[in-house]
């Protein structure tokens, strides 16, 4: 391999070059020359531009070659005829260069032909396809999949950052559905998984290195046990500047966002006493939600307004203010914000809409302008405001909402934030914050994720998105974030009619939901499906303890629900125990002989309350079994009330012993297991009644974010 700063300069003279001549595409032997420079492997090859140097080549390498024309101007050589395998001698080397040329200058007379390649023949194995591609949302992606036409027709790829180290590169090679077949399926040999990882790790180290790079394809490559090569290289480059997006420092969001999360003083622009305006509802949510700080109405109407002295602008505010709420219609907000940057004031808060929203972009770039000459940060335009509870500040025009709690949950859209709201109501989940962020024309996920990350009011956050203004950030972000504290988001927008088709080339395969769902896994973010799923795991997630292992057992009433209960773990990626012999012996000491143990374990639904108490102790204090869900099927035997009382006390008496394992538990039956679904929540237990998925999915959900967490440790 050549070293790295050798390989750096030929792989920037290679660029250069290209792009002073405004080439949008490496010929391939610049792609070859690239791919020594960063130790991918290729085959042997040489370029010739007369038969008789076709002819030498041939007896250089060795039969059979494939040769391919060279020409800037082509770049999809197969459709212009440029291309001819398994060519064995001189003669028929000579032969193909003929026809390689005219077939070339039929295709495009205008071409430029540098000559063709005669390149060393590949294969055997499995072909595969390697390559990179510069996705709008988070800058250089690389993907991975099988090559040729699988590619194609399974749309079986898998995407990661670039950069990226060696252990990612090879969970990508092991993360494809069809990984199998490289593995060795029905007897074959596996092929070299190092060596593909080894060439997805240079792959995203190159185009990282070279931002100007803006798509690489390697396919195939041919993957065998020996080894892995690359047979056929594609590179496209930006020939105008490559800028990265401009972002703030921690520290400077971290100023901001603790001022406008924090504030000592909110100013109200567009305050009112009359009943019905958006800036009388901020006002008395303010008011009325036991905020402490001082609060600033802004109205050059008014004197007083529910009994706070109004002001005519911020600039005639007496003292400091932190942030600024907007309840002005959109028309007025530039000049205020201007105002607000020259009286300091950090953080503005844009209710209003008629902005990009509804087609004035216009009018929002001019907001956004403004705010940058003056220093203020944006959150909005288009929403419903925000709630803190450690503040008792409720800046909003919604509903006021005061249970306070651990879970911080944020949504691009109003309506998903009142939903958002009524959840939390009905069920009485705790929140730290609820944040509107509607168009995100400057303060987005990333700069929440900033804040909550050092917030010890805050232990989950839970995002509605749409999009991500800045992908890379956002992962950047939230890869710190989750090693600490679990982040869920659904993003919307899984089946976009817009995504592009896949096909064999790099690029086509990115835009689509794959993208989102690869990168976010990659940061460590639990993906939620739906609505429902993302506020049952923001409920969740808080409440349970971290498990330990992998080791689940089921413990159910009805053999029914054992059995959903056990697809439910499939498809929430948990582990099924395998229960040794002395612990098998163990659980039939409490169930009757026509039970089942194994696992699921099913004690029948007569039984009366102390076998589901010896089960349930049993497994909390067996160390090899490192979560429990349990089965609950109502009974007169045991009541849905004496069951929940029975496991919150076994539960809590093992706690005091130190023991704290995940358990969750599904109620089947008449509408009292959903007062005992609550009374187990109430005790830290995720029930659920009338289902046997959510409480699994919320399982599930810890144990994908323990596993990124690195927190697994059995």
């Amino acid at each position: 391999m050549t070293s790295d700063d050798a390989g750096k300069a030929t792989v920037r003279e290679i660029l250069g070059k290209a792009r002073a001549e405004g080439r949008e595409a490496l010929t391939g032997p610049e792609g070859k020359r690239i791919c020594d420079a960063y130790g991918i492997p290729t085959p042997a090859e040489g370029l010739a531009t007369t038969v008789d140097e076709a002819a030498s080549l041939l007896m250089e390498i060795g039969a059979p070659v494939a040769m391919k024309i060279v020409s800037p101007d082509i770049l999809h050589k197969t459709e212009a005829g440029g291309v001819i395998v398994g060519v064995d001698s001189e003669a028929a080397a000579k032969d193909a260069f003929e026809k390689i040329v005219a077939s070339a200058k039929k295709y495009d007379p205008s071409a430029n032909i540098t000559g063709v390649q005669v390149q060393q023949m590949l294969g055997g194995g499995h072909e595969v396809i390697v390559g990179s591609v510069t996705d709008p949302t988070f800058g250089k992606v690389v993907a991975f999949g099988l090559g040729g036409v699988l590619v194609e027709v399974l749309k079986d790829v898998t995407f990661r950052l670039a950069p990226l180290d060696l252990a990612e590169a090879r969970s990508m090679v092991d993360g494809i559905k069809s990984g199998e077949i490289l593995r060795g399926a029905r007897g074959s040999d596996p092929v070299d998984l190092d060596a593909l990882a080894d060439i997805i790790h240079r792959v995203g180290t190159l185009v990282t290195d070279f931002p100007e790079i803006s798509e690489f394809d390697l396919n195939p490559v041919f993957a065998t046990a020996d080894g892995a090569c690359a047979a056929d290289i594609r590179i496209l480059v930006e020939t105008g500047e490559v800028t990265e997006p401009e972002r703030p420092s921690q520290e400077e969001i971290m100023r901001v966002m603790d001022r406008m999360m924090n504030p000592r003083a909110v100013a109200v622009i567009g305050a009112s006493s009359e009943e019905g305006k958006i800036g009388n509802s901020v006002m008395k949510n303010l008011q009325g939600g036991g905020y402490a700080g001082k609060i600033y109405p802004i109205n050059p109407k008014a004197t007083e307004i529910l009994g706070y002295q109004a002001y005519p602008s911020i600039s005639d505010v007496p003292g400091e203010v932190d942030v600024a709420v907007f309840t002005v219609p959109a028309k007025f907000v530039a000049s205020s914000i201007a105002e607000c940057g020259k009286k300091g004031v950090p953080a503005a808060v844009l209710i209003p809409s008629g902005f990009a929203e509804t087609g004035n972009v216009e009018l929002q770039e001019e907001v956004v302008e403004t705010a940058k000459q003056h220093g203020v940060r944006l959150l909005g335009p288009n929403i419903y405001g925000y709630y803190y509870t450690p503040q008792n500040l409720c800046a909003t025009f919604c509903t006021p909402y005061d249970v306070r709690g651990s879970v911080a949950l944020t949504s691009q859209s109003g309506g998903i934030g009142m939903a958002i709201l009524g959840y939390s109501r009905t069920t009485k989940m705790g929140v730290s914050a609820i944040v509107g962020l509607g168009n995100k024309s400057d303060i987005d996920e990333d700069d929440l994720l900033t804040f909550f990350e050092q917030d010890d009011n805050t232990q989950c956050v839970a995002m509605h998105l749409e999009d991500l203004k800045d992908g890379r950030a956002f992962v950047d972000t939230a890869k710190r974030m989750t090693k600490k504290k679990p982040v869920v988001v659904l993003k919307a927008g899984r089946t976009a009619m817009g995504a592009r088709a896949a096909s064999s080339h790099t690029g086509a395969l990115a835009g689509d939901d794959k993208v989102y769902d690869d990168i976010l896994r990659q940061a460590g973010v639990v993906r939620a499906p739906g609505l429902n799923e993302m506020l049952d795991y923001a409920r969740a997630l808080p409440l349970l303890p971290t498990p330990r292992g992998e080791n689940v057992v089921i413990i159910t009433g009805a053999g029914g629900s054992g059995v959903l209960l056990s697809d439910a773990c499939v498809e929430a990626g948990l582990s099924l125990m395998d229960i040794p012999p002395d612990l098998d012996e163990a659980f039939r000491r409490y169930i009757p002989p026509f039970g089942a143990a194994g696992n699921p374990i099913d004690i029948t639904g007569g039984e009366p309350p102390s076998t589901y108490e010896s089960t349930i102790r049993l497994g909390l204090e067996d160390p090899r079994i490192d979560a429990l869900i349990l089965g609950y099927w109502h009974t007169i035997v045991t009541p849905p009330m004496v069951f929940a009382e029975l496991t919150a006390r076994v539960v809590e008496e093992a706690r005091a012993k130190g023991i704290d394992k995940p358990v969750v538990a599904s109620l089947a039956g008449d509408t009292e297991v959903e007062k005992a679904s609550d009374y187990l929540f109430d005790h830290r237990i995720i029930a659920h009644p009338y289902t046997t998925e959510r409480p699994v999915a919320a399982l599930g959900a810890k144990y994908r974010w323990a596993r990124s967490a690195g927190l697994i440790t059995k």
